[in-house]
């Protein structure tokens, strides 16, 4: 048995393992520990992608693994998320509060078209999950350490949330282009110049961020509305 081989799962298998952990730490309002954990899980779903490569280990075990993984990590957990700060900061219960479930119903389906569709090599067709997951789960993050912010007192009504998750369901089943960020050959130079001005963006969102002092979580939920608003500009022109 080629034990290298197996590397690729593993790491997949700490993606779904940081996932669970993150669920759990959600359910008991450490929105800060689950956010980490989520970090921690996209650095596993973009090594185990990068290990398959370096060492040829693709399988297609590997692939059903890596979009249970996600489900777990990208899909329950910022659903989970939502709905904690929903509840934490609305001050009676609602019907309402269960709206961000639906990310995970959808991010299911996105999961199971990407496993599908053998349009996404370069690309993809529809808002990635794990993109839908770090945009709500740094947005939890961020309204649970600035509760006086406008964006807890947003999150704190019967409107933002639901129609945020409305968004992002809508997002993940699209057939708008979002370009990847990982590099591979054949790609067009037309994705190159997508992520050299995403990468300007995100400089200026950083320096913007760090200036105004505003906390580090506004960086990645602002860098992820540009990604979209990017893709949507670039599908509308093209």
């Amino acid at each position: 048995m080629n034990i290298s081989k197996s590397i690729p799962n593993a790491i997949t298998c700490l993606n779904l393992l940081c996932g669970s952990a993150g669920v759990i730490f959600a359910c008991n309002k450490r929105i800060d520990v689950a956010f980490i954990l989520m970090l921690a899980a996209a650095v596993c779903d973009f090594l185990d992608g990068f290990a398959a490569r370096a060492l040829k280990a693709y399988s297609d075990i590997g692939k059903e693994l890596d979009s249970l993984a996600d489900m777990v990590s990208f899909g329950l957990l910022p659903s989970i998320m939502l709905h904690v700060i929903m509840e934490e900061y609305h001050f009676g219960s609602s019907i309402w509060c269960w709206a961000p479930l639906l990310i995970a119903a959808f991010s299911a389906l996105r999961l199971a078209k990407f496993n599908l569709d053998e349009r996404q090599h370069f690309s993809f067709l529809g808002l990635p999950t794990p993109a839908c997951a770090m945009l709500c789960g740094s947005l939890a993050y961020y309204v649970a350490n600035t509760p006086g912010s406008f964006l807890a007192i947003w999150c704190s009504g019967d409107v933002f949330i639901p129609l945020l998750s409305a968004a992002m369901c809508a997002l993940l089943v699209c057939e708008i282009p979002f370009f990847s960020f990982k590099l591979s050959k054949g790609q067009k130079s037309s994705e190159n110049r997508k992520r050299l001005y995403f990468g300007i963006n995100l400089l200026l969102i950083t320096a913007i961020v760090i200036v105004l002092s505003v906390n580090w979580s506004m960086t990645i939920l602002m860098g992820l509305l540009i990604y979209i608003l990017m893709n949507i500009v670039f599908s509308l022109i093209s």
